[in-house]
């Protein structure tokens, strides 16, 4: 009688997961909205800020634009070419990007000129699982140097920001567009 419930427990055992496909791991769907934006400033400088996006001034030369929905922020930093050459930052600020960029797979490099309104920048996009996936240098080459970088505040894997990441170097992409220096 034992043999006879241990067959059929078996035979259960054996057919029941016949058709079993594991799922491939996923991410959270991430719903952003339009990006939209309005006019801040801060020092010497006038730029579009994203209404998702909180000015937060922590000197008299750096602010942060801190986006609490995501836990992320872009760090920028102020300097006056009064006290400083533009060589010295550029070198300084490269050195912290390929400090940052030892790990990376690439580095994707854009340049944002506007003669017009004396703002030159180059955009750094840093390909791989990085601490800060986007920075840019502004200048206007004379008197202003501006530096930011975005930063998550956890441990990310790019995979999993990916959305939000494109999202906010949108908005970065309009800071640069439409930044202005005060004259």
């Amino acid at each position: 009688m034992k043999y006879h419930y241990y067959l059929i427990i078996c035979c259960f055992l054996g057919t029941s997961c016949s058709d079993y496909s594991p799922k491939p791991s996923g991410y959270f769907r991430i719903d952003l909205p339009a990006n939209t934006y309005h006019s801040a400033n801060f020092e010497n400088c006038i730029f579009d800020l994203s209404n998702e996006a909180v000015l937060n001034i922590s000197s008299q030369n750096d602010f942060n634009i801190i986006y609490p929905k995501w836990k992320a922020q872009i760090y920028c930093s102020f300097f006056s070419l009064k006290h400083t050459s533009l060589k010295n930052l550029s070198d300084e600020s490269r050195y912290l990007l390929e400090k940052q960029a030892g790990r990376s797979q690439d580095i994707h490099i854009r340049q944002f000129d506007n003669p017009n309104e004396k703002v030159y920048c180059l955009l750094f996009e840093i390909q791989g699982n990085t601490a800060s996936p986007t920075q840019f240098l502004l200048t206007d080459s004379v008197h202003s140097f501006l530096r930011g970088a975005l930063y998550f505040d956890q441990t990310t894997n790019r995979d999993s920001i990916a959305p939000v990441l494109d999202h906010i170097n949108t908005d970065i992409q309009h800071f640069i567009e439409n930044f202005q220096w005060k004259r």
